[in-house]
């Protein structure tokens, strides 16, 4: 089979434990887009957390980004693809996620938190990212006081708790309120929410659709729970040696881990190989 679009997901992928991408990689990327390749992120973050790699990543053009909920051409400036939860699901979300000591975090093509968490990231095990929110998100006094009064459609709604029985918690609520949304678990207590139906598979579906790309002829490459309906949909699926054990049992192929250039392994074994 003849790969024609490679999609990486970000952090625990194509990023390092440093929240870098290595040279290696960046060359190997340089290499499969020389070679008529169209390599994309597949990632959780959206536009405003992407931007810092647009430098770095000249040839990348489409980000399947907010875990799927929306799908960007970044030459273009173009939406391919957008779906957001209604206004009263983000309501009841934040009722339930204020049961428990959280930060939350609000995505659109913007990134939006409350000011007075950012410096307390480490609290809710996130603190790699602190430095990352303090230039790239939009801050709030009182997120949800603001949201309540100036409502809009969100595409993503993550939650950042203190530890993963805080989450499991977050999860039998809305579970139990039956919301018509999406959940993923992502870092080591983190909660992604999208809208019913939306995950990674789905924006790649719609970005193939757009390309005229056939799903089979499609690399996914990825390590935490929300890469996994892209995985299962992709013709080659590949995860990261640094991914759990149930993450694992999804792949095609694993590769070396973040730290020890999986990615390029993936570039030159199964996409130009």
């Amino acid at each position: 089979m003849e790969y024609k679009l490679i999609a990486f997901d970000m952090d625990g992928t194509l990023l390092n434990s440093n929240k870098k991408i290595s040279k290696r990689t960046l060359e190997a990327i340089d290499d499969a887009v020389s070679k008529g390749k169209i390599v994309i992120l597949n990632t959780g973050r959206n536009p405003a957390e992407l931007q810092e790699f647009y430098d770095v990543l000249p040839k990348v053009r489409y980000l399947n980004c907010v875990s799927g909920g929306l799908v960007y051409d970044r030459y273009e400036d173009e939406i391919i693809f957008s779906q957001c939860m209604d206004i009263d699901t983000i309501k009841q979300l934040f009722e339930i996620t204020s049961l428990e000591d959280t930060f939350i975090h609000i995505l659109t093509k913007k990134s939006i938190v409350q000011k007075d968490k950012v410096p307390r990231m480490d609290h809710y095990l996130m603190g790699v990212y602190q430095e990352m929110y303090e230039r790239v998100t939009d801050k709030y006094d009182d997120l949800k006081k603001t949201y309540f009064e100036k409502p809009f459609p969100v595409n993503k709604f993550n939650v950042y708790h203190t530890d993963s029985k805080a989450r499991q918690r977050t999860i039998e609520r809305i579970t139990k309120q039956n919301l018509p949304v999406e959940l993923a678990k992502a870092e080591e207590s983190s909660l992604e929410i999208t809208s019913k139906g939306i995950h990674k598979g789905i924006g790649l579906k719609k970005l193939c659709e757009h390309l005229n790309i056939p799903l089979q002829q499609t690399v996914v490459v990825g390590d935490a729970h929300n890469d996994v309906e892209a995985l299962k949909v992709a013709g080659k699926a590949i995860v990261m040696a640094n991914a759990s054990d149930e993450i694992k049992k999804y792949a095609d192929e694993i590769v070396s881990d973040c730290d020890h250039d999986g990615c390029v392994e993936v570039i030159y074994q199964y996409l130009l190989g």
